[in-house]
C-alpha cells in the first residue's frame, strides 16, 4: 500500500489529464514475478512446459487450457483502460511471449483494444527484441494494431557513438555508419540480417512505415539499470558528445523520450534493485554479478564483488532523484537548453510530421557522419547533418537555413560533435 490504493491511482491519472497529459501504464504479460506468485498453486494452467523463457515456465497462451489464461489478458487490459482512464499501454519484452496459436496473443490483443469504444484514442506500444514491423503496419495513417515500438536500435547507435563502447551487443553498432543512419532514417538498424550476439537473424523490413512508429531515447530505465553500477552516459561521456546525441534525438521525427532528470543532465545512477527475500534474494545478487564475467571489466571477481547488491537498501536510495541538485547552475542551464529543443521541435518539426508516411533516406558522408533526409507527401524535407565524431569531417551538401545547430558547422564542413538541422520547403 506505499504506492497508494487502486482509487488513488485512478485520481492520479485524472489529474494528469486535468494538466493535458496523457498516462501511459507498463504491463508485463511474458512473466510473472518470482517472489508472491502462487498461480502454478491454485491455477497451474496458467503454465507450461512446452515453452521457457529467461523467467522459467512460459504462460500459457497457445497449449490446452490456454483460452481462460488468453482471456484473463484481455480483461486485464480493458481493466487499465476503462476502470484506470489509461491512455495506452506499454507492453514489456513481447519477444518473450511464446504463442504459435493461429492467431497469437498479440494479434487477438490488439483486435481486443481496437473493438473497445471508449471514445479517445488509446496507444499500444511494444517493447519488442525481434524488431517485427509487421505488428506496426497502418493503413490511411493510421494504426491497424500497434501504435508504436520502442526503438533500442536507436539507442544503441547513439550511445556508441557518445561512449566508444562496444562490451556486448553494444559490439555490432559500434563505428557502424550505416547502422547509424539507418536506425535515424527507417527505424530499425537490423532488418533481417543476422546479428552475431544473437546468432540468427534479427528484423523485418521498417523503412515504410511512419517515423512516429518508433520510440527514440537516448536512454531508458533498462539501458541504465541493466549497466553494473547503472551509471548514466552524462556521468562519463564528454559533455559535447551528450549533447550532441541528445539533439540528434529530441529533433527526430521518431517519438523521442527522455529518462528522468535526463533533461537536466542529471548523473544520479539508477542502479538496478529488488526486495526479494532469504534465498531468491541471494541468488538474483549472485545472478547479477555473474552476468558481467563477459565484461572485460568484471573478469577478476573482485571486480564483480564491486556491484551494487540490488537487495541493499542502499541500492534503492540511490537510485532516487536528488532534486536538490537541480539548483546547480549546470542543471539549470541544461534544463533550459533542453527546452529551447522542445520548443525547437514544436515549431518545426511536428508541423511536418503529418506528413511524413515513411521512412527517410541517409548518406554516410564519413565515419559516424550521416545526412538524412525525411520527404513529406507536400515536398517538405526534414534535414539532419551529423557529425557524431570527435573530429571535423567535410562532405556534407547544403542544407538551407538551419533551426537548430549544436557544435560547429560552416557549409560542408561540421566540426567535432556537430549537429545541424534544416527545413527546406517545397
Amino acid at each position: 500500500a506505499s504506492y497508494g490504493t487502486p482509487d488513488d491511482l485512478k485520481r492520479l491519472v485524472d489529474a494528469a489529464h486535468l494538466h493535458g497529459l496523457s498516462v501511459i501504464l507498463d504491463v508485463i504479460y511474458n512473466h510473472f514475478g518470482p517472489d508472491g506468485n502462487y498461480l502454478s498453486t491454485y491455477a497451474p494452467q496458467f503454465f507450461t512446459d512446452r515453452h521457457h523463457t529467461p523467467w522459467g515456465q512460459a504462460v500459457n497462451y497457445d497449449g490446452r487450457h490456454s483460452a481462460p489464461v488468453r482471456e484473463f489478458v484481455f480483461q486485464n487490459v480493458a481493466y487499465w483502460l476503462r476502470d484506470f482512464h489509461f491512455d495506452g499501454l506499454r507492453l514489456d519484452a513481447v519477444h518473450a511471449i511464446i504463442d504459435v496459436s493461429e492467431k497469437n496473443l498479440l494479434a487477438e490483443l490488439a483486435e481486443r483494444v481496437r473493438a473497445l469504444d471508449l471514445g479517445r484514442p488509446i496507444r499500444l506500444i511494444l517493447e519488442n527484441e525481434h524488431n517485427e514491423a509487421r505488428h506496426l503496419h497502418r493503413t490511411k495513417g493510421k494504426a491497424l494494431a500497434y501504435t508504436a515500438q520502442w526503438n533500442d536500435d536507436v539507442h544503441h547507435v547513439l550511445h556508441t557513438a557518445a561512449t566508444g563502447e562496444g562490451d556486448s551487443y553494444y559490439a555490432e553498432y559500434l563505428t557502424d555508419t550505416g547502422k547509424l543512419g539507418r536506425a535515424l532514417a527507417e527505424g530499425f538498424a537490423f532488418q533481417g540480417e543476422v546479428m552475431e550476439f544473437r546468432g540468427d537473424r534479427r528484423g523485418e523490413p521498417s523503412g515504410a512505415l511512419p517515423p512516429t512508429a518508433f520510440v527514440a531515447f537516448v536512454q531508458n530505465h533498462d539501458q541504465i539499470g541493466n549497466r553494473a553500477f547503472g551509471d548514466r552516459m552524462a556521468a562519463g561521456a564528454a559533455p559535447e558528445a551528450v549533447r550532441a546525441v541528445t539533439a540528434v534525438c529530441l529533433l527526430l521525427p521518431q517519438i523521442p523520450m527522455l529518462f528522468m532528470g535526463d533533461e537536466w543532465g542529471s548523473i544520479q545512477p539508477f542502479p538496478f534493485f529488488c526486495d526479494f527475500d532469504g534465498e531468491l534474494g541471494e541468488a538474483v545478487k549472485r545472478g547479477r554479478r555473474e552476468e558481467f564475467k563477459r565484461f572485460a571489466a568484471f573478469q577478476s571477481a573482485a571486480a564483480r564483488e564491486s556491484i551494487p547488491d540490488p537487495q541493499a537498501e542502499s541500492t534503492f536510495m540511490s537510485a532516487k532523484l536528488d532534486w536538490a541538485n537541480l539548483d546547480a547552475p549546470v542543471c539549470q542551464a541544461t534544463l533550459e537548453w533542453t527546452k529551447r529543443l522542445l520548443a525547437a521541435r514544436r515549431s518545426h518539426v511536428i508541423p511536418v510530421i503529418p506528413q511524413l508516411t515513411h521512412g527517410g533516406t541517409f548518406r554516410e558522408v564519413g565515419q559516424l557522419a550521416v545526412m538524412v533526409e525525411w520527404t513529406g507527401e507536400d515536398g517538405t524535407v526534414l534535414r539532419l547533418d551529423a557529425n557524431l565524431k570527435d573530429e571535423a569531417q567535410p562532405g556534407f551538401a547544403p542544407a538551407g537555413a538551419a533551426f537548430w545547430q549544436e557544435g560547429e558547422a560552416e557549409g560542408p564542413l561540421l566540426g567535432p560533435w556537430a549537429v545541424r538541422w534544416a527545413v527546406q520547403l517545397p
